[in-house]
């Protein structure tokens, strides 16, 4: 567990890196004592800090939601971190390249919900029936910690290494489509990259956003109607360049773009 005074200065080292794109050593090298709950205190430093500037917070993202990652971090369980409306971006704009340190796309079903969800008991059921339609989605992942060599506490710390986020148009209703079969391909300058399938996230991402609303609410923070959440990538994570241009296609829910300038 680390102090207060240190906690704060970890959130500014972060913060600086991510304007001034000058990566910072691994947190837990330098902090063995870390825990998750320091991590989570410094994310929470540095989003209330963008708060205060204007931002607005539109929804959450879940990470380490396959077992393989889960394993490699040497956790049984989830993170989470936040998305702001800054974040998002577009399908006709390309991201400039140039914003990020290592850029890197994931590709999601993304979730919109229509109606709050419970807290401490949020159970699948509640999350289908407050999400009023899945979208196609990529996530730009990035992280303010050096060459991507992170641990558990580094990626919380740094917003669960999210950097950005587009949705495609389609909207699908939860009772039009099995959510825990979805066969997604994405492609870079037209090649294949990765192809995975929904149920790569936990089994279920119903289970990864009701997770999610269940450790948020142990931050004093709920779910709400207008939110999206993006519950954890079908695919592997893959680098971003300037120039390239990807396409995730998903069975039954459409498409999504974003390229790199």
């Amino acid at each position: 567990m680390l102090s207060d005074a240190l906690r704060s200065e970890l959130a500014d080292e972060l913060a600086r890196a991510e304007t001034d794109r000058v990566a910072v050593s691994p947190l837990v090298d330098r902090h063995p004592a870390i825990d998750v709950v320091d991590a989570y205190e410094i994310q929470l430093l540095n989003i209330q800090r963008k708060l205060r500037a204007g931002a607005k917070v539109v929804g959450h993202k879940v990470g380490l939601s396959s077992l393989a990652m889960q394993q490699m971090m040497g956790v049984d369980e989830p993170d989470y971190g936040h998305l702001l409306a800054d974040m998002e971006v577009f399908q006709d704009r390309p991201v400039d390249t140039s914003r990020y340190l290592l850029p890197r796309v994931e590709v999601e079903v993304g979730f919109v919900l229509g109606e709050d969800l419970p807290g401490e008991d949020c159970a699948e059921a509640d999350v289908l029936a407050a999400t009023v339609a899945y979208a196609p989605a990529i996530e730009l992942i990035d992280s303010r910690i050096t060459d991507w060599k992170i641990g558990l506490a580094d990626t919380i710390s740094d917003n669960a290494s999210s950097a950005g986020f587009v949705l495609g148009t389609e909207r699908v209703a939860p009772a039009d489509i099995d959510i825990t079969a979805i066969d997604a391909v994405l492609t870079r300058n037209g090649e294949v990259v990765a192809e995975g399938r929904s149920d790569a996230v936990l089994g279920d991402p119903l289970i990864a956003v009701a997770w999610l609303a269940r450790k948020v609410a142990s931050f004093g923070v709920r779910l709400k109607a207008g939110d999206i959440v993006l519950p954890g990538s079908c695919t592997r994570a893959i680098d971003a360049r300037p120039g390239d241009d990807f396409t995730a296609d998903f069975t039954g829910l459409g498409s999504v773009r974003l390229s790199f300038a």
